[in-house]
């Protein structure tokens, strides 16, 4: 089932679910808890991120061709950094260049997220799966200079400014993805595709970074995780490519949809 968050005309948060030609049947329920299909049609006035997660935890450098484009040798491990809640934007919505903590090197990373759907800890990698809500589209904008130059040699100052976590457009469930590591995966800047690859080039699949991630660690339900990003990022680009106000920028993931949005200045009061 691909699901929807959106507002309605009284302006009422609901779910929904995205059937042929676009139509949205009202949801009754509670995301985690479960929904039902009333059958009857809704009306979506705006569209939102499909999740609130309380956490959004993210890995680096996890696609081979991603890694051998920075120079880099695969990590041992996971590469684990996090963003706030309050990264997550909503498909259509603008993401925001930084302009009171400048950046001038924002970038652009298409990735597969993965809602988990119930209290996990310790999960292996055969049931891994089986704490998966589903699926959704994800872009982990970065600004470069502050992940690189100005961070403390941390990645978070450079992750989590407002608006770097564009999820969406709907989420999709795991009976419709059965094996989320043979997913096409794609960006498209004004028009023009700079990556385009497949989430089977993963370092660590989906089973092993869930299975890494609740080790001795409790993940707990509507935890988003961003998989990381496949080769061709704007930093890596012969000249680099940042994002700039003006911009249109499309995340678009096999089986789950396209999340566009547009790119501004951070509005300053």
């Amino acid at each position: 089932m691909k699901i929807i968050r959106f507002q309605d005309s009284a302006g009422s948060v609901q779910y929904g679910r995205l059937g042929d030609n676009d139509r949205v049947t009202l949801l009754e329920g509670e995301l985690l808890s479960g929904l039902r299909d009333t059958g009857r049609d809704a009306t979506v006035k705006k569209l939102l991120a499909p999740i609130e997660p309380p956490v959004v935890y993210c890995i680096g450098l996890n696609y081979v061709r991603h890694a051998e484009e920075g120079g880099l040798k695969p990590p041992e491990f996971p590469v684990v950094f996090m963003k706030s809640p309050a990264t997550v934007q909503n498909p259509g919505d603008p993401i925001e260049l930084p302009r009171q903590l400048r950046s001038d090197e924002v970038d652009y990373e298409c990735e597969l997220a993965v809602v988990i759907g119930k209290k996990c800890k310790n999960a292996t990698q055969q049931n891994a799966l089986d704490f998966v809500l589903g699926y959704t589209c994800a872009n982990d904008v970065s600004a470069r200079d502050w992940q690189g130059k100005w961070g403390g040699s941390q990645w978070c100052r450079g992750k989590t400014f407002d608006t770097f976590a564009p999820l969406g457009p709907c989420l999709v469930t795991t009976d419709e993805i059965k094996n989320p590591n043979s997913l096409g995966i794609r960006t498209v800047l004004n028009g023009e595709t700079l990556q385009d690859w497949n989430t089977e080039d993963m370092i660590f699949n989906v089973r092993r970074l869930i299975e890494f991630l609740s080790g001795s660690t409790t993940l707990l339900p509507g935890t988003v995780i961003l998989t990381g990003t496949p080769h061709g990022i704007g930093a890596a680009r012969k000249p680099p490519i940042f994002l700039k106000a003006g911009d249109s920028i499309t995340i678009e993931i096999d089986g789950i949809g396209k999340l566009t949005n547009p790119v501004i200045d951070e509005p300053l009061n």
